[in-house]
């Protein structure tokens, strides 16, 4: 049985994977995924748009019904008279509460605001993947890269604190490979988590995707399985069967999508597998 979060990220799947695709991932075009990168540290742009906590509050609220927007206001209410302590109890109910409808943008800004008071490595590293999980999730390409810098910035504080750990490698260089002009940095991290853990779930799933967008959809298919063959979930089949499908290789590609369809049990998957398998079949 799926949760409601499962259910909303299951059913986004094809969204999100248009959205990876459709990143700006600077300078990645079909490079050799084990080249060496520059030793500098990447550049992220200096000048980002500025992320107003109202501003994405009240355009994520657009969305949730009467109660759950309710419960939200309420909260954000109480912010403006709390003391210091109420305020880090209001910022976790905050963060819980857009997190739990998968609202990665205003839940990463108060995961961001929780290690600003609580500036430990946990909450550093908890900040960084969340917005991580809104740089993904956003379709503003202005709010992307302040996204990105501010996933960037968490990594960086929670390295400091505890330095050279595989969250925050996978971390960075997801980020380094999203959004700065150095991308084959990300990808040398990336490469060096799964030389350390060539189990990693997140690094494989990483490096999959980013192999899709630079076309190298035979280093794709052996990521994705990497990751099924260690978690097997409906977004890694996915993945595979849309890899295999840019490799024309059909009835791999409907054999993935089936797979798809049976572990996801979400409607809207089953009718895009459905077409997916009929276009492939003719």
């Amino acid at each position: 049985m799926f949760s409601r979060k499962q259910i909303i990220v299951v059913g986004s799947v094809v969204v999100l994977l248009g959205l990876m695709l459709s990143l700006d991932i600077q300078g990645l075009v079909k490079p050799d995924e084990g080249a060496p990168a520059n030793a500098s540290a990447p550049a992220v742009a200096s000048v980002v748009k500025q992320i107003s906590l109202d501003e994405v509050s009240q355009t994520a609220k657009e969305g949730l019904n009467a109660s759950l927007k309710a419960q939200i206001s309420d909260l954000e209410a109480q912010l403006k008279s709390a003391s210091d302590i109420e305020k880090l109890d209001l910022y976790k109910k905050l963060a819980q509460q857009w997190d739990d409808v998968n609202l990665a943008t205003p839940s990463s800004l108060y995961f961001e605001m929780i290690a600003e008071k609580v500036p430990a490595f946990d909450s550093w590293l908890k900040a960084g993947d969340k917005f991580t999980d809104a740089y993904q999730q956003s379709m503003d390409t202005l709010v992307q890269p302040a996204l990105v810098q501010k996933a960037i910035s968490s990594y960086q504080k929670a390295d400091k604190l505890k330095p050279n750990t595989l969250e925050v490698k996978t971390g960075l260089g997801i980020a380094y490979v999203t959004g700065t002009p150095n991308p084959m940095q990300g990808i040398t991290l990336l490469l060096d988590v799964v030389k350390q853990d060539p189990k990693n779930l997140k690094a494989n799933l990483n490096l999959g995707l980013f192999s899709m967008k630079s076309g190298q959809f035979d280093k794709a298919v052996e990521r994705f399985k990497t990751v099924i063959a260690i978690a097997p979930s409906a977004e890694a089949w996915f993945y595979l069967a849309s890899s295999f499908e840019s490799m024309d290789k059909k009835t791999e590609a409907i054999a993935a999508y089936l797979k798809t369809k049976e572990i996801a049990a979400d409607p809207n998957m089953s009718q895009f597998v459905d077409r997916k398998i009929n276009e492939l079949s003719n």
